[in-house]
């Protein structure tokens, strides 16, 4: 596999440009953009006659949203929804963050590949800056296709990622649901394990069904999760769902490195998109020969942990109790193995736990970075893409916030159970925590872009069965006798099925 292959559906293109590679235009090309539609009609117009306006042509001209195409700025951004491993999990962390989980309603394999074709339609529509259902406004005596909360805003570099989890293969007795239970992954299968002082919600945990919305604008990922679960009406329910804010690990080594609530420097050491293609391959993507099944080859796993921050306790912390408990300098972030730091570069400095000042040790056995290092675990590594949340207060008036922890891993029984179990056992930082909510999710990889010759239809829809595609084709969700590993072999349709 080559590095450019090893990229997640990642390349931004410009809003004001041409469609995002892969991206969808609607109906023979007639989808309007968000921003468009506002800006060709007038903003009166927009505003006090929607219904009457005739919306079935790609509408041009500045924005009324005060963005300009073109102009660089983040909200410009936007991804492309195909490629060979999904978008939001290499792609920048974006500064806002919707995630959601949803349990299927019935116990029929129709409504799960159709449910998956319509939410594959809108995230493509939606992630290239158009609206939903390409002309949401055609019919006044029908509801809009397009909630409408997001119609003038630009793309905001919105990626959506789609997970499964084991409740869409077997019941909690452990009964076959839709005929998949042979495709379940093992990892799935045998579930995570509990931890030490947990306390999670099942209510707020797992799922038949996963979708994450990235943003740079909060009420574009908003947009996108409301739009999808009113496509799921009737098939799937939400089961949780979990806000984010101010990212609290970078992706890139484009981004700086952000601060979680205690106000410390958070994922320092995370997996980077620059990282080489072999290292990608080692920590973050299945590959072909894992346990998992060859379907999930180019994907990857979701590991998700609300974890609350008892914020009160940690502020009246000394400084110096603070650093000790995190083996990191506050300001800057570099490890308390560097004497005097004074400078953001040695941020990234590596630890160095046999340092000592005095006769002891500058890093304490039991500090969080001496814990969950790489270079004490064995060299493992996660993609961390985690976010901050509030979410009001408890009965005793304090704030109920804290850290929405998302990890992307190759096999979580080797890069992040091992990792967990240390640190809910032996970390210094575990008194001022505690997880109140998990989830694991397999991701499959990203939709190939259609092969030539395949119908047009290929271009819009999430999971054809009558495509061929270059790579990454969702081939698990062929269900029924025959069902294929190759990445690019030809489909075709299931007896029986809704095709």
């Amino acid at each position: 596999m080559t590095e450019n292959q090893d990229r997640d559906a990642g390349r931004p293109t410009s809003a004001g440009g041409e469609t995002s590679p892969g991206g969808s235009r609607g109906d023979a090309g007639h989808s309007v953009s968000r921003r468009a539609m506002l800006a060709g009609t007038g903003g009166a117009a927009a505003a006090f006659g929607l219904g009457g306006l005739a919306l079935g042509h790609h509408l041009g001209g500045s924005d009324s949203g005060g963005y300009s195409a073109g102009s660089g700025h983040p909200t410009e951004t936007s991804y492309p929804f195909r490629g060979v491993h999904q978008s939001g999990i290499l792609t920048p962390a974006q500064d806002s963050m919707f995630t959601a989980a949803f349990d299927m309603r019935d116990v029929d394999v129709r409504l799960v590949r159709s449910l998956l074709r319509d939410w594959s339609t809108a995230a493509e529509q939606m992630m290239a800056g158009e609206l939903v259902g390409g002309q949401p406004l055609a019919n006044r005596q029908a509801a809009p296709t397009d909630t409408g909360d997001a119609w003038d805003y630009p793309p905001s570099g919105l990626t959506i990622t789609f997970g499964v989890g084991r409740g869409l293969f077997v019941d909690e007795k452990g009964r076959d649901r839709f005929g998949l239970k042979s495709r379940m992954p093992k990892i799935l299968a045998e579930g995570m394990p509990r931890f030490a002082n947990e306390a999670l919600q099942s209510g707020q945990s797992d799922g038949d069904l996963l979708i994450q919305a990235c943003a740079d604008d909060s009420q574009v990922a908003v947009h996108a999760i409301r739009n999808l679960t009113r496509i799921a009406f009737g098939r799937a329910v939400m089961r949780w769902t979990q806000v984010g804010y101010g990212r609290t690990s970078s992706t890139s080594k484009d981004q700086q490195t952000p601060r979680n609530l205690f106000g410390f420097k958070d994922g320092t050491n995370n997996l980077k998109a620059e990282a080489p293609a072999e290292q990608l391959d080692e920590h973050l993507w299945v590959q072909h020969g894992d346990d998992q099944g060859d379907w999930m080859a180019g994907g990857t796993y979701f590991v998700a942990r609300r974890i609350r921050m008892f914020l009160e306790i940690w502020d009246r912390l000394r400084l110096a109790e603070q650093e000790d408990t995190i083996g990191r300098d506050k300001m800057f972030g570099a490890p308390q193995s560097v004497a005097s730091p004074s400078s953001a570069r040695q941020e990234f400095t590596a630890v160095d736990l046999s340092a000592q000042q005095g006769g002891v040790p500058m890093v304490a056995a039991d500090a969080h970075v001496a814990i969950v290092s790489p270079e004490q675990n064995k060299g493992r590594r996660m993609l961390r893409r985690g976010y901050n949340y509030t979410d009001g207060i408890d009965s005793l008036g304090r704030l109920n916030a804290g850290l929405f922890f998302i990890a992307f891993v190759r096999d979580p029984r080797t890069n992040f159970y091992p990792i967990l179990m240390r640190m809910t056992t032996s970390d210094a930082l575990t008194e001022y925590l505690q997880h109140q909510a998990s989830a694991l999710f397999a991701i499959p990889p990203g939709v190939g872009r259609p092969s030539r010759g395949s119908p047009r239809s290929c271009s819009k829809v999430w999971w054809p069965d009558r495509c061929t595609f270059h790579s990454g084709n969702w081939g698990f969700w062929r269900v029924g006798a025959g069902m294929g590993g190759s990445a690019s072999e030809r489909f075709t349709p299931t007896p029986g099925s809704d095709d």
